[in-house]
């Protein structure tokens, strides 16, 4: 597989999976945020709605009590819906144990972040494709960060990291074959002694953390609606 989405045949995206986690209950936002709507859509539905135009089969991880009554759905993508476990760790196993042996390439994608872009999704996806073992997205950090013993860090050393994070299957596999725990796969790639190649991410591509981020989110999405008629 060697080719951009924007050039993809049917048959380089047979090999594509993403694994959408949306197994989260929601303390800090105040509700479960994955089924709250931005502009006619729920979160949940906008991040799959990304992930499925760059992939043969989407697999989303939801609480268990909601994946019964899930509303969710993906057009012509083969989609499979799996109950999450106790960390985010163990969503993305319960997920990856849903992709086939057939997948060449898996990303995953917190469902918080609903702005992704397709075209994000495919850049992680050609870097993958490209030979690496694991691929993040990420923006330079723009405000001045302090540590809390004092002192001020260098933000040129820094970035944030966004999701979606790709990688070949066999890796992200082998990585969680460990059941430790981790913030993100990367870093659990990384552990087995794997670069983590960056790509460029996206500065609308933000995670969802408060109620407050949903009227910015409706906004860019009514900017970005503007811009394309």
């Amino acid at each position: 597989m060697s080719h951009s989405r924007a050039d993809s045949s049917s048959d380089d995206l047979k090999s594509v999976w993403t694994i959408v986690v949306a197994g989260g209950s929601g303390l800090r936002f105040g509700a479960r945020k994955q089924f709250a709507e931005i502009e006619g859509k729920t979160v949940l539905q906008r991040s799959v709605d990304a992930a499925a135009s760059i992939s043969a089969g989407v697999v989303v991880v939801l609480p268990h009590d909601a994946v019964e009554s899930s509303r969710v759905h993906a057009n012509d993508t083969v989609l499979e819906v799996v109950a999450g476990g106790a960390s985010r760790a163990e969503s993305v196993r319960a997920g990856l144990a849903a992709v086939p042996d057939t997948a060449l390439v898996v990303l995953v994608h917190d469902a918080a972040r609903p702005l992704a872009s397709p075209s994000l999704f495919a850049r992680v996806v050609q870097a993958v494709a490209d030979g690496a073992h694991a691929v993040v997205p990420a923006i330079a950090v723009s405000d001045t960060i302090r540590h809390r013993d004092g002192g001020v860090i260098d933000r040129s050393q820094l970035l944030a990291v966004q999701t979606p994070q790709g990688f070949d299957v066999a890796t992200l596999r082998r990585a969680h074959a460990s059941n430790d725990d981790a913030t993100d796969d990367a870093t659990l790639v990384e552990a087995l002694g794997h670069e983590v190649v960056i790509v460029d991410g996206e500065a609308v591509n933000q995670k969802l953390t408060e109620p407050t981020d949903l009227v910015v989110a409706a906004s860019i999405i009514t900017h970005l609606s503007g811009k394309t008629q």
